[in-house]
């Protein structure tokens, strides 16, 4: 038998706080994992659309009580309303929605339980008239914070506003078949004979046409599949496009959690060491192999420490997948971009640039390096990049014209022409790097 789902308003009553928590710094993953299992999931799909329409919904409330009520019963509040907003799919009849939010503000603060029910009704009655006055925020316009606005205006002047409007589309889920056990097109018949439609996208990947819990995948659990994006997907084919031999020496230098250390191991026999500077994110490296039948060496330490974890032996190829602000994959985590502020970008680009400075001299000659950030921001992409080259010029370090450079994370950087705009990969950035 299949259990009841939770009541509704339980359920919002754990948004809210998720909400709340992500509002004031928490990573949402770590506010799920602390969730009831029996709320998690819908606590999760709660979180994500009221996070997508967090800006409006903010806006909303502040035109509707322009005296902002105390955090609990402003947290339930914006996200009623982000879950009533237009456009957005709401999950729930507005009604529903209405009278379990006031079920929950009774259960959170019963003297708040008028004042929720009459900003909800007065949104529900006159939302066309308070979301146009919202739009003029461009918080509320885009649902992201002013200053991530104005960077992505600068860095990308003509895709601004299509940017950050495909940063509040779902993301399509998208598997990556083992190369030692299957292709793409064989994978999606497997599919297809037991009722489910997916499509093959290149040699390995598949995109789902509806999104499946992992354990339902067949051969998930067996290591046939894993869950990866296709931008994701295109890191270990860059780094292995000229051929390595058998056993070649390979660092992933920030492995965690394991998708692309894995990949390298489908594809070629190689000796990688997977380093990662947080020991429990890598026992997610490790878990991942495990699943996958692969194998890696494994050690925590920072990169950047080179003296506490090299052995003097140089790489043949080395993948750093850097420490980012993760601006490129906000359909994912929708929390990230309420989460940043306009300082982490410059920290996290001296973090990249120290790491870049670390592991280029443990490249051998004829070696190559991958720069890899799931970012959009210029500054941690070409930018990067560009002063790098422009340090290690001695080297004369050689920038691969295949290096994708930028993928926005529009229809322009899909795998293969034509594809739906749903189809497009994360936003990311790539240079592969030659050392002579």
């Amino acid at each position: 038998m299949t259990p009841a789902s939770p009541p509704l308003a339980r359920l919002l009553d754990a948004t809210a706080d998720a909400v709340a928590a992500v509002r004031a710094g928490r990573s949402l993953t770590d506010v799920l994992a602390r969730c009831p299992p029996d709320l998690r999931g819908g606590t999760q799909a709660l979180s994500f659309h009221a996070l997508r329409w967090l800006g409006g919904a903010m806006a909303a409330r502040a035109l509707m009580a322009p005296k902002e009520p105390p955090q609990n019963v402003d947290a339930l509040l914006v996200t009623a309303i982000a879950l009533l907003w237009p456009g957005s799919e709401p999950p729930y009849a507005e009604h529903t929605l209405v009278d379990q939010a006031v079920t929950a503000a009774r259960q959170r603060t019963p003297a708040a339980a008028n004042f929720v029910n009459a900003v909800l009704r007065r949104f529900v009655r006159e939302r066309d008239a308070l979301v146009e006055a919202a739009r003029h925020q461009p918080v509320a316009a885009y649902n992201h914070p002013l200053w991530w606005i104005e960077r992505i205006k600068q860095d990308w002047p003509q895709q601004w506003q299509a940017l950050l409007l495909a940063a509040n589309r779902h993301p399509p889920m998208v598997l990556r078949v083992n190369a030692r056990r299957g292709t793409a097109q064989s994978y999606v018949q497997h599919l297809a004979g037991l009722g489910r439609a997916a499509t093959a996208v290149g040699e390995h990947a598949v995109q789902l046409h509806k999104p499946s819990p992992v354990h339902e995948l067949p051969g998930f659990a067996g290591g046939e599949v894993s869950v990866q994006d296709l931008s994701a997907q295109r890191a270990a084919p860059l780094l292995l496009a000229a051929g390595l031999p058998p056993g070649a020496r390979v660092l992933d230098a920030c492995a965690a959690p394991g998708g692309k250390t894995a990949h390298l191991l489908e594809l070629a026999d190689l000796d990688v060491l997977a380093l990662d500077s947080d020991p429990l994110r890598l026992a997610r490296v490790q878990d991942t192999l495990n699943r996958l039948q692969l194998t890696a060496r494994l050690q925590a330490a920072d990169a950047r420490d080179v003296p506490r974890w090299w052995d003097g032996d140089p790489f043949d190829a080395i993948l750093l997948d850097a420490p980012c602000t993760a601006s490129g994959i906000v359909r994912r985590h929708p929390d990230v971009r309420w989460l940043r502020r306009m300082d982490d970008v410059v920290a996290l680009a001296r973090i990249q640039a120290e790491l870049l400075d670390a592991l280029w001299p443990l490249l051998k000659p004829g070696g190559r390096l991958l720069y890899a950030t799931c970012s959009i921001f210029k500054l941690e992409g070409q930018q990067q990049i560009d002063a790098f080259l422009q340090r290690q010029a001695a080297d004369k370090p050689r920038l691969d014209p295949a290096s994708p450079g930028h993928l926005p994370g529009l229809p322009d950087n899909a795998v293969r022409p034509g594809l739906a705009p749903e189809t497009s990969g994360d936003g990311f950035y790539y240079a592969l790097i030659h050392k002579p």
